[in-house]
């Protein structure tokens, strides 16, 4: 279901909590928002007023989902100015070319653990949503 892109930046500061296999209706609306959004490279739940670790990228025109991402490491930082559907301002922030994450997939009703090496756009936007989970609005 298409959801409504929160702009409550309280809301927004708040940690995600743990994802868990019964967010999987969450996911599917992270997807059909992102993909009602006229231009859209990321969301995190939040942004969708859901409190909780699950974000959806665009992995060149294959829309990706990772539960309860974090980065393990990341290499070659560089300054980038950002937009946000969720704040109306840009945002000058420090982001890394090449990152490996860490998160889960859903497969078959549980969540598997998953690695993958993210460079260039692709780790910008993940770490990106991934701020959102943290709290951090950019």
């Amino acid at each position: 279901m298409i959801k409504e892109i929160i702009k409550d930046e309280e809301f927004l500061k708040q940690p995600a909590e743990p994802a868990t296999p019964e967010d999987a209706e969450v996911a599917q609306d992270l997807l059909d928002t992102m993909a009602a959004q006229e231009s859209c490279a990321c969301l995190a739940a939040n942004q969708i007023g859901v409190n909780k670790a699950i974000i959806v990228y665009d992995d060149n025109e294959t829309p990706r989902v990772m539960y309860n991402p974090r980065i393990k490491s990341a290499m070659r930082p560089y300054k980038a100015t950002e937009t946000c559907l969720s704040l109306d301002k840009d945002s000058e922030v420090t982001r890394f070319f090449d990152v490996k994450v860490i998160y889960e997939e859903l497969v078959d009703g549980n969540l598997l653990q998953r690695e993958v090496r993210l460079r260039d756009w692709e780790a910008q936007i993940v770490q990106h949503a991934i701020d959102h989970c943290k709290g951090r609005l950019v």
